[in-house]
């Protein structure tokens, strides 16, 4: 599986303010992009926290794209993916809708009421991990579902663990003009941090779009 983290952070590295609220950060040009990347993906993933501070709908705005998928013999909108350990979205969360298939990576941990009640819902629980999902586990029965280009939209806890496991293949992050600030706003990849033995990355494109700039890297991977 191919994976492409994507995310709009502002000029000091936050994607968020404090709250974790959605901030406006990219413009009308990014967000098309951003779309754009969407209809080339098999997939589209976010972690819970993501869900349950955005509730996003993880689907196509073009519909133009929309009808180029189902040209191709495809499904209209990507699949979506939660990775949610203790089973914790909501039932009424627009990631589960009937606009496309969503896969809720859950742990063995994840009480079995909640992980019912996704299934109720209309999500396709995928259990991988004992307290918490293992994530390569968990991208393997992506893969065996047809999932072969993944893009991860946030936030920055699931982006560090992807990180961590070396599954991440590519990062494209739109810089935008603004200064958010606060010790404790999430920022591109949370998580425990590294000490050592920090990814490395090659840098493959600078591009200004909007007010921002458009970085894109890939992920070197070690042998």
């Amino acid at each position: 599986m191919h994976v492409v983290v994507n995310a709009a952070m502002s000029a000091d590295g936050k994607l968020s303010h404090r709250g974790r609220e959605q901030v406006a950060i990219s413009g009308p040009d990014d967000f098309d992009r951003v779309d754009r990347v969407r209809a080339d993906s098999d997939a589209v993933a976010v972690g819970v926290g993501t869900v349950l501070a955005d509730d996003p709908h993880l689907t196509l705005d073009d519909p133009e794209r929309v009808e180029r998928r189902r040209d191709r013999g495809e499904s209209g909108h990507p699949a979506r993916v939660v990775a949610d350990s203790r089973a914790r979205t909501p039932t009424d969360a627009r990631v589960l809708d009937d606009a496309a298939t969503t896969y809720v990576l859950v742990s063995d941990a994840a009480p079995a009421n909640r992980v019912a009640a996704l299934r109720e819902a209309g999500a396709e629980p995928i259990a991988a991990g004992g307290e918490r999902v293992d994530l390569p586990a968990a991208f393997d029965a992506l893969a065996d579902r047809g999932v072969d280009r993944l893009m991860v939209e946030g936030g920055g806890e699931l982006i560090f663990s992807l990180f961590d496991a070396g599954l991440v293949d590519e990062l494209t992050v739109f810089v935008g003009p603004t200064v958010i600030g606060g010790r404790d706003a999430p920022t591109l990849a949370d998580g425990e941090g590294f000490v050592e033995e920090f990814p490395a990355l090659s840098l493959d494109g600078v591009e200004r779009v909007d007010d921002g700039v458009l970085l894109r890297w890939t992920v070197e991977k070690s042998d």
